[in-house]
């Protein structure tokens, strides 16, 4: 419980982790990639989660046809992928799931427990950041419009702000730089492989929370592994 005190700050991955997007994440992918030969599973969405969709198409050419993909391939895939992506998440509201715009990211819903989380957290004064590999400008606003009073834009590191994304360090570095503590005070909360690696790369403790198909060792590399958000917060309180 002694590292528990020492904390300060908590760095969150946003798809996966904050947001239920993983499984539209999945079958967008899945989806497209099949379109244009390439083999893809949702495992492999759920292993490559942190990555820029330029690499993951890129080396999902490699693997399917021993070269890389063209700039025009990695734009055309990546657009449907994304237009599928947001359809899905459209259904999810249309469809009668009764999750509306207030309460989700485009469609999307939080995770199971994620905000009881951020509510203790918050409510002993500790730094909240995220840290994504999205580059949506919009993301600022999908966040407040779903957790009110949490986030704030100074404390946001996504895609646009780094060179190098997960499983890089980089990410995780500069939020660490920002937040101005020690990183002994900061921990990860993550939920995929690469996101693990980056945080445990940038020298911070890493909690990995599997919110999606995964197996714990996949998620070995951290720290500490939850089964859910429930398991985080009753760790966090000390139970």
């Amino acid at each position: 419980m002694e590292r528990l005190e020492k904390q300060k700050a908590y760095f969150f991955d946003m798809d996966g982790v904050l947001f239920n997007s993983m499984p539209n994440h999945a079958i967008a992918w899945e989806e497209v990639m099949k379109k244009y030969g390439l083999p893809f599973t949702a495992y492999d969405c759920y292993v490559n989660e942190g990555r820029t969709g330029e690499s993951v198409i890129r080396e999902a050419m490699w693997k399917a046809r021993n070269r890389d993909a063209t700039p025009e391939e990695v734009k055309t895939i990546y657009a449907e992928k994304s237009a599928r992506f947001h359809e899905l998440a459209e259904q999810q509201v249309c469809g009668g799931k009764g999750v509306s715009d207030v309460e989700s990211k485009g469609g999307t819903p939080p995770i199971e427990g994620v905000a009881d989380v951020l509510r203790l957290v918050q409510s002993r004064g500790d730094q909240i950041w995220v840290v994504t590999g999205s580059g949506q400008l919009t993301l600022i606003d999908s966040l407040q419009a779903v957790f009110p009073s949490v986030f704030q834009r100074d404390r946001i590191i996504c895609g646009l702000d780094v060179m190098h994304g997960k499983p890089d360090p980089e990410p995780y570095l500069k939020a660490w730089e920002r937040s101005g503590l020690e990183k002994e005070q900061c921990v990860v909360i993550e939920n995929a492989p690469l996101g693990i690696r980056s945080g445990k790369a940038a020298g911070l403790t890493v909690y990995a929370v599997n919110t999606g198909i995964l197996t714990r060792e996949d998620l070995a590399e951290a720290d500490e592994v939850f089964d859910s958000m429930a398991e985080l917060l009753a760790y966090l309180q000390g139970k």
